[in-house]
């Protein structure tokens, strides 16, 4: 069968990794398609998800550089727009533990320059799940348009968002400001621990997904790295490990962690709409897969998440039911 559309919306980055120069006084870069909704619409389309990308990409070198790397990934560049802005840079330096510190070059550049027109001409029709966050539904001057049509498309699709907190570009104060209207129009809420100590300092998970919960979104699910994620549905929680694995760096995890939910769920029927027919036990399973994807992303080089090939996808709905009525074993 095939699987439901999921959009997703924001911005396409040129991660740069330092490198050792070879000669004195110089600095190398290793440059790469990045960007949390890139790296989730990639990770989407490799894993067998129709994905579609809303994003203003430039036609600098960067902007073929990430049309390419997109296209080559099977994500539907349908609707984006062809942007006359230079593109976003951000400059990653990786820690011993394979952490990435950024310093980002992002003004006046073609990520933030949403207008209502181009996200009106948008057909949401089939869309069964609109994902969006980062940086998008906080940089000015297009972040107003970014909310307002995630609120139109939460009449008829599950809403996704990730924060992913960037305090370097955009002030806390506004992530806290707006993250309560956030969780009342999105049905996943998915962030990192990081993320969670910046917004609420002090707050346990607990308590955290509480706050968020009274706020309006049924599901929040919150990643650990090596510690796995904890996820809670309306209050009932569950916590998933991590699984083993060689860790190369982190950049991009999150985001293979938040397609894989959004695919292991679209898998079982489960997208489109307020998630009213998702238990516990379906979350629990979500985020193990999830986490498989995760894995596989920080055992290589930069946001390279993984193809379906490389790990066991989820059986669709409709033929786990048929292998149910046929008296199989359900994998």
């Amino acid at each position: 069968m095939s699987l439901p559309l999921v959009t997703v919306l924001g911005e396409c980055v040129a991660d740069a990794f330092t490198m050792p120069a070879t000669t004195p006084g110089e600095l190398g870069l290793r440059v790469l398609p990045g960007g949390g909704p890139a790296n989730t619409a990639v990770a989407l389309a490799r894993l067998g998800t129709p994905a579609r990308f809303l994003a203003r990409l430039s036609d600098d070198v960067f902007g073929r550089l990430f049309r390419g790397h997109l296209e080559a990934s099977g994500v539907d560049l349908s609707a984006a727009v062809r942007a006359a802005e230079p593109s976003t840079l951000a400059v990653a330096e990786l820690d011993a533990q394979g952490r990435a510190e950024y310093s980002f070059h992002a003004q006046g550049t073609a990520d933030w320059q949403w207008t209502a027109s181009e996200l009106a001409a948008t057909d949401l029709a089939h869309t069964a799940c609109l994902h969006s966050g980062s940086l998008a539904l906080v940089r000015e001057p297009g972040d107003t348009a970014v909310e307002d049509f995630l609120a139109r498309a939460s009449a008829t699709a599950t809403i996704s968002i990730d924060p992913n907190v960037r305090p370097l570009l955009v002030g806390l104060g506004v992530y806290r400001e707006r993250l309560p209207r956030w969780c009342a129009l999105a049905d996943i809420l998915r962030l990192s621990e990081d993320d969670l100590e910046l917004l609420l300092p002090g707050f346990t998970i607990e308590r955290a997904c509480d706050a968020w919960h009274a706020a309006g979104v049924p599901l929040v699910v919150i990643t650990r790295g090596e510690r796995g994620a904890v996820a809670s549905l309306d209050g009932e929680r569950t916590a998933v490990p991590a699984p083993p694995t060689d860790v190369v760096d982190t950049v991009g995890a999150g985001d293979s962690f938040t397609a894989g939910l959004l695919h292991h769920l679209g898998a079982e029927g489960l997208l489109g709409g307020r998630l009213t027919d998702l238990r516990i036990d379906d979350v629990f399973d979500a985020c193990d897969f999830a986490a498989q994807v995760a894995a596989l992303t920080c055992g290589v080089v930069g946001p390279n998440p993984p193809w379906a090939g490389q790990l066991r996808l989820p059986v669709p709905t409709t033929a786990r039911v048929a292998r149910r009525m046929a008296g199989g074993t359900v994998g």
